[in-house]
C-alpha cells in the first residue's frame, strides 16, 4: 500500500469541504463523526473505514467515487 495514500486521501477530503464552505465541526456533525477523526483524516494519520467514507461524501453531497479521484497519482 501507498503510505502516501491517506496523505493524498485527507487533502482531497479537506478541499471538498473547503468548497462546501463548512467547518471540521461542521462536517463531523454532518457525518455523524467526531472533529478530531475529521481533522486526523485531512493529516493523512487516520485511515477511515469505507462505511465512514461514504458517510463523509454523503455529508459532502458528493459521489463516493469523487472522493478518490486523483488520490493513487
Amino acid at each position: 500500500m501507498n503510505n502516501g495514500l491517506p496523505r493524498a486521501f485527507g487533502s482531497k477530503l479537506r478541499e471538498h469541504r473547503i468548497a462546501a464552505g463548512i467547518s471540521q465541526e461542521q462536517l463531523a456533525d454532518l457525518a455523524g463523526l467526531h472533529r478530531t477523526y475529521i481533522g486526523g483524516i485531512e493529516r493523512g494519520e487516520r485511515n477511515p473505514t469505507l462505511t465512514n467514507i461514504a458517510r463523509l461524501a454523503r455529508a459532502l453531497h458528493v459521489d463516493l467515487a469523487t472522493l478518490f479521484t486523483g488520490v493513487d497519482k
